[in-house]
């Protein structure tokens, strides 16, 4: 897990880049409408409003409920779940929000087209956090750490 300033933005970067490019495959593939042009074109937009979305609304929450919730905060693997469970619940929540406004707009069938999106993201976002995305991230992280160049400076102008 990241231990400072520098870290968060570098992992939360990482974590929100792999998501974005493999769920956004994920849905063209699920709707018929897979091409690299469409996956590229959607690409950008998709990762600036997650990448928004994970830290300013669903970052904080995630974390405050996670470390409420009955883990064994001594074992770091019960956190890193706990953790993970949640944002990936609070950005399928509104990353579903935003693919069925992209695909379909506003309409009567909305609610209905939330749903079926949320509920088939969730499964496949769920597990791709936990077994796949999480460690390969965590793994980044920690050669990246062994590099120095994630390590802040408390000293101005070195």
């Amino acid at each position: 897990m990241p231990q400072n300033k520098k870290e968060g933005l570098f992992f939360t970067t990482i974590v929100c880049f792999s998501m974005v490019i493999i769920m956004s495959a994920y849905n063209l593939l699920l709707h018929g409408q897979f091409s690299l042009s469409n996956l590229f074109g959607g690409l950008v937009p998709g990762f600036i409003v997650a990448f928004l979305l994970d830290v300013l609304v669903v970052s904080s929450p995630a974390k405050k409920i996670a470390f409420a919730l009955p883990v064994n905060k001594e074992k770091k693997i019960h956190l890193i779940i706990a953790v993970s469970s949640c944002m990936v619940l609070g950005m399928v929540f509104f990353m579903s929000m935003y693919g069925v406004l992209m695909q379909f707009g506003f309409t009567e069938n909305f609610f209905n087209y939330y749903l079926g999106a949320f509920a088939k993201n969730l499964i496949m976002a769920l597990p791709l956090q936990l077994l796949i995305v999480g460690p390969i991230c965590r793994m980044i992280l920690s050669v990246s750490r062994q590099s120095n160049w994630l390590q802040e400076s408390n000293e101005l102008n070195d």
